[in-house]
């Protein structure tokens, strides 16, 4: 008896180049946080099922479990950005559906530092000016201070 041998893939898989931390690299890069869902506070994961044509596009995008205020939308966007390759099917033009699970979470609060007060302080004197002969001692030339506080 032999062993049946594995049959290649009559249809090869889209890929994301690099790889899938690649793609999850330029869906947290490109995702921003809505504003409404800020206000809301709304959390979670938004699952995207896209469809994926012969050349790699994405070209349609729909929400299978989402989060609201607004995070549906961004997700939908960031997944039309994405770029496939895809490998030759033998001529055949094939249409992929793939899903997305993206990840919602509120931006941590930023820390700011206290900035510290800002004051100038500018001190000078102004001496009037003397009539003296040039023979005399040499004039003394005013005095300017100054005093930069941070």
């Amino acid at each position: 008896m032999e062993k049946d041998k594995k049959k290649p893939l009559f249809i090869h898989q889209p890929e994301y180049p690099g790889g899938p931390k690649a793609l999850s690299a330029f869906i947290q890069e490109h995702l921003r946080y809505p504003a409404a869902a800020l206000e809301a506070g709304a959390e979670g994961t938004v699952i995207v099922e896209y469809d994926i044509d012969y050349q790699g596009k994405v070209v349609a995008t729909r929400v299978l479990q989402g989060v609201g205020s607004g995070c549906d939308e961004e997700a939908c966007r960031v997944v039309r950005l994405l770029k496939f390759d895809v490998p030759k099917n033998r001529g055949v033009r094939v249409l992929f559906h793939k899903k997305a699970h993206i990840k919602f979470k509120k931006p941590a609060p930023l820390k700011t530092q206290p900035t510290p007060s800002t004051s100038f302080q500018v001190n000078y004197t102004v001496s009037p000016a003397k009539d003296e002969t040039p023979a005399e001692a040499p004039q003394q030339k005013p005095v300017y201070t100054y005093t930069i506080q941070l």
